[in-house]
């Protein structure tokens, strides 16, 4: 937890040199395919700082998860399998150091796959769910990619602009309520979301 911590309060120095947005945009890849740390936080300071570039900062948020979440998708699809179908060592490697990584959980998503499909990856691009867990094993699992994409963009997009609109419209006075609040209202978003098209799906 020390090093998580660690890793987060560097994540938000950034924000307070000329290479913020910069740093936003590597982060919000990284983060899609390894990296423990959401763009979220670095985001929020970058906005707060230049409300006029929220959007901006949004859409740059936006571009690099999903370009993120192809390089996550490109590892589980050409390097995660050996010939004998067992775990490379980069597998191992992820399954050992990355933080959401783990053998059951990557079993579990195969499944989820099999039920939900698009709306697996939605819920993890919306939601605390590691982002990065869902990006590898829609490789691994060789998941259609274009319903991946669109899944990923939808799902990240929405996520990035709503915080950056949050912090635009209402500036510091909301950052302490996304902190604490945020990732369960998205949670509760996305049940509500799903569950409105199973109840469209059974009624017609």
């Amino acid at each position: 937890m020390k090093i998580l911590r660690r890793l987060y309060d560097w994540v938000l120095k950034w924000a307070e040199t000329p290479y913020g947005g910069f740093a936003l945009f590597v982060l919000a890849f990284a983060e899609s395919s390894f990296f423990p740390i959401p763009p979220d936080p670095l985001l929020i300071a970058l906005v707060l700082g230049a409300s006029s570039k929220a959007f901006k900062y949004a859409a740059s948020c936006t571009i690099a998860s999903v370009t993120g979440a192809l390089f996550g998708y490109m590892i589980g699809h050409l390097l995660w399998w050996t010939p004998n179908n067992e775990f490379t060592g980069l597998a191992q490697f992820f399954f050992n150091n990355i933080p959401g990584f783990s053998i059951n959980a990557f079993y579990n998503i195969q499944e989820m796959y099999d039920t939900y499909n698009f709306w697996i990856v939605f819920t993890a691009g919306f939601t605390p769910i590691p982002y990065k867990l869902i990006t590898v094993s829609a490789g691994a699992f060789n998941i259609n990619i274009l319903m991946f994409v669109i899944a990923s963009v939808i799902s990240r997009g929405t996520r990035f602009f709503l915080v950056a609109f949050l912090i635009w419209k209402f500036g510091p006075q909301i950052k302490s309520f996304i902190d604490k609040y945020f990732n369960s209202l998205a949670v509760a978003f996305t049940v509500l979301l799903i569950g409105g098209f199973v109840v469209i799906k059974m009624v017609l």
